[in-house]
């Protein structure tokens, strides 16, 4: 008698190991981009950016040590990591369904009923009833796979909660690096224009040694005094600049920028260590490399799940209550032999009229995978695009910045030609002017260019996945 409570116990973990799944069958949507990127362009050998540790991307030690702070201290990613945590339980929650929740329970009781309420008035007039009871309650048995697919979507937003980290990772990292290179880029041009004030003072003052003996006219002064004072806009400019470069670094990093995140200023974007080329691979590639589509397609998985829920709704729910204890009119003797009891008591609900809520569900589910399908569509040609941008960048931006390196050197060949003349008197104030116009412009675009070509390659590394893995989880 003692073992008859445990049969209806194995029979139901028997038919729930034997239960179906009313999940349809999961096929990854083609990817709807070309085979290969626009020109095809030439593949430089090295690893998948993806499999690249960023500590063998990014070699400066001045910017690796700007991520580890920001790897360290970042709100957005701190928040990315605690919605794994979150997700994490929420998984485990769903999961336990799965199994029967046991639980102890003691209950007593003591009542005192009316002389009308009493069936035999002799037996006093105080009643007692005591139990202790161990078992489980409503334990559902999962015929129809109702809570299993329940499990399987929490399971698929947990991944996809973890790509999403990844993904923030990856972001974060690029836009640390991206925000390095632009204060470096900052620094470069404050030295350029305050190296261009100074030889616009000195034009200043040799206009005004000029006007004052009878030689220029005051418009030539007047021309050098403006050119002067429009170096000094753009200082002030490039210093605020700089400024709120550094603060929107500073809320990348969680702490100040330290000084010697950005030692060697002088040198400019000259003075970094070099990021090696990587290859971009395939379209297809990205499928499996970028973590916000694998994220995309965790979330498909688990609009597919959600699908099998919804059908199981349409099927009777079987659950189970069931204990084994001792009952006993007295405490004294609620563990004596004779006292012990049981119960089981399955219960059977079959849905027969919801005015439609289940259908409603149903379809509901299914317009919710058909999003995730779209949206998974849309973040592959997202990828591919940024790729592409990525690899036209590539492939001129060299050149652009070679062509306006060499605009800049002819112009300052031009520039002490041209002082040279007008301190001779043989050119006229207009043609030094228009010369060290000719040359600050040049020297500003040749940076600009440079620091475009940089970041072009950390959004290249950044678009093909590279980013989250590092030297210690490989």
């Amino acid at each position: 008698m003692t073992k008859k409570p445990l049969i209806p116990t194995v029979l139901a973990a028997a038919m729930l190991l034997a239960g179906c799944s009313l999940i349809p069958t999961y096929e990854r949507p083609a990817a709807p981009v070309p085979t290969t990127y626009p020109g095809d362009p030439a593949q430089p050998s090295g690893p998948a950016a993806a499999a690249l540790p960023w500590q063998d991307f990014f070699t400066d030690p001045r910017l690796t040590g700007l991520i580890q702070t920001a790897l360290a201290n970042n709100r957005d990613l701190r928040v990315s990591v605690l919605n794994i945590e979150q997700a994490r339980a929420q998984f485990q929650i769903e999961r336990s369904a799965l199994f029967p929740a046991l639980g102890l329970t003691g209950t007593g009781s003591r009542s005192s009923p009316n002389a009308y309420q009493a069936i035999d008035p002799t037996q006093g007039s105080v009643a007692s009833q005591y139990a202790v009871n161990f078992g489980f309650t409503a334990w559902e048995l999962d015929f129809f796979g109702r809570i299993r697919a329940l499990k399987d979507q929490a399971l698929s937003q947990y991944l996809a909660t973890e790509e999403s980290r990844k993904a923030a990772q990856i972001s974060l990292i690029a836009a640390v690096a991206s925000g390095w290179l632009t204060l470096l880029a900052d620094d470069e041009l404050l030295e350029i224009t305050r190296q261009t004030m100074v030889t616009r003072d000195e034009s200043v003052r040799l206009t005004k040694l000029r006007f004052d003996n009878g030689v220029s006219s005051e418009i030539d002064f007047q021309a050098a005094n403006s050119q002067a004072e429009t170096a000094r806009a753009a200082y002030a400019q490039q210093q605020r600049a700089r400024l709120q470069d550094e603060n929107a670094l500073a809320l990348l990093l969680g702490a100040p920028v330290p000084a010697e995140a950005t030692a060697g200023g002088t040198k400019g974007l000259a003075g970094i260590r070099p990021m090696p080329d990587v290859p971009a691979g395939l379209p297809s590639d990205l499928l499996t490399e970028r973590p916000d589509i694998r994220a995309a397609e965790q979330q498909l998985i688990a609009a597919n799940a959600n699908i099998g829920a919804a059908r199981a709704n349409f099927f009777p729910r079987v659950s189970l209550t069931s204990s084994i204890g001792t009952a006993s009119s007295e405490f004294s003797n609620l563990f004596d032999r004779g006292t012990k009891a049981w119960s089981f008591a399955p219960t059977v609900t079959l849905p027969i009229f919801d005015a439609g809520r289940n259908i409603a569900g149903l379809n509901s589910a299914k317009a919710g995978r058909e999003i995730a399908v779209a949206q998974y569509e849309k973040s592959v040609q997202t990828a591919f695009r940024e790729v592409a941008d990525a690899l036209a960048g590539r492939a001129t931006l060299g050149e652009q910045a070679r062509a306006q390196t060499a605009q800049a050197d002819a112009e300052a060949v031009r520039y002490k030609l041209s002082d040279l003349r007008y301190r001779n008197g043989i050119a006229s104030a207009l043609d030094l002017l228009d010369a060290q116009r000719s040359l600050f412009t040049a020297q500003q675009s040749a940076v600009a260019t440079r620091l475009l070509q940089l970041q072009n390659q950390v959004t290249l590394y950044k678009t093909l996945g590279g980013g989250w893995a590092t030297r210690n989880n490989g």
